[in-house]
């Protein structure tokens, strides 16, 4: 796979021509993934670097935050996606109300034109961007023709009768449809986080269990999942639950994640969590006892879901120019 450059500010001076693509991507979804394997090919065929252009934070979370999405990503996760897709460069420029304000002629001028050397624009079916969103494809096919870079606009990628949106993601986490956010994504959902202490309930309990902070802004519907967790480059099958406790009556959301079959001390220690099935809901129990009784059963349902599971990471169908990355990523590819 190859290295991708990532560019963090402004001014940029990018010395080769360059094939771009513009958008926020958030989830980098197969819809994405096509976008980006156009801009790669393309890149190819015009002996340019492939790039692409996107913005940080979140435009809305500067300009309407009580609208903003919780994003599928993290910042880190994204640049990683990105680069997996055989992407040259990345440039994640700084988004402030300055930038909101920027008539889409200068942004061409300063951005795609001085500063990424532009020759060929790729755009996705609905982009629109700059002041009033006035950047959207009839004006940069006519800024194209000015400066003497091609604009492609490419048709809604779409799977079945509906098309590929972070959106749709969302709706299934929401849902806890995690079996089903595969299809979208190219890979299961991820979350990574911190060890931390926690109350020690699931120890008590016989259970032990791993209680992760993370910077992720959204997480599957509270309930129980079947896992796959990686640390320290192993993969260890486990069962994680999402809520509130509220046997326990707690407040805030938890993450409490227990492997299967592990013994050690995982305090402070970084795991990565991915989603593979859902169990059940949350649920209020009388008693101690009968808590024991249904995370037994949570357990052994676990055991037989995870069994012939296989964690994809990324789904890679470009070769990034060497043969042996093509076909399928598991097991130690991207996440």
């Amino acid at each position: 796979m190859t290295s991708m450059e990532i560019v963090r500010q402004l001014p940029l001076q990018h010395p080769e021509p360059t094939v771009v693509t513009i958008g926020n991507f958030d989830g980098v979804h197969l819809g994405h993934r096509e976008i980006f394997r156009r801009v790669v090919s393309e890149a190819r065929r015009l002996q340019a670097a492939s790039a692409v252009l996107t913005f940080h934070p979140h435009p809305l979370k500067v300009l309407a935050p009580e609208q903003a999405p919780r994003l599928l990503n993290t910042r880190e996760e994204k640049a990683r996606l990105i680069g997996a897709s055989c992407i040259d460069l990345l440039v994640e420029l700084p988004f402030d109300h300055h930038m909101a304000s920027m008539e889409p002629e200068d942004f061409v001028a300063a951005v795609l034109v001085r500063g990424l050397n532009v020759t060929k624009l790729i755009i996705g079916h609905d982009y629109a961007f700059g002041r009033a969103r006035r950047g959207n494809a009839a004006f940069l096919a006519e800024a194209g023709s000015r400066y003497g870079f091609e604009v492609e606009q490419l048709p809604p990628i779409r799977f079945g009768d509906q098309i590929f949106s972070s959106t749709l993601v969302r709706r299934r986490l929401g849902a806890g449809d995690v079996r089903g956010v595969v299809e979208l994504l190219g890979r299961h959902f991820t979350l990574e986080g911190r060890v931390i202490h926690g109350a020690n309930r699931g120890e008590k309990l016989g259970f032990p269990t791993a209680n992760l902070l993370t910077e992720k802004e959204i997480l599957p519907r509270p309930g129980v999942y079947a896992v796959k967790v990686k640390h320290d480059g192993r993969m260890f099958d486990g069962v994680m639950n999402i809520g509130f406790n509220p046997t326990f009556g707690l407040e805030r959301i938890s993450l409490e994640v227990h492997l299967l079959d592990y013994a050690g001390d995982l305090y402070d220690e970084t795991l990565r969590v991915y989603f593979i099935e859902r169990l059940r809901e949350e649920m209020v129990f009388a008693s101690g006892e009968e808590l024991v009784a249904q995370i037994r059963r949570d357990i052994e349902l676990g055991r037989e879901v995870l069994a012939n599971a296989r964690v994809i990471e990324y789904r890679e169908y470009l070769d990034c120019g060497r043969a042996e990355d093509n076909g399928c990523r598991s097991e130690g590819g991207q996440s």
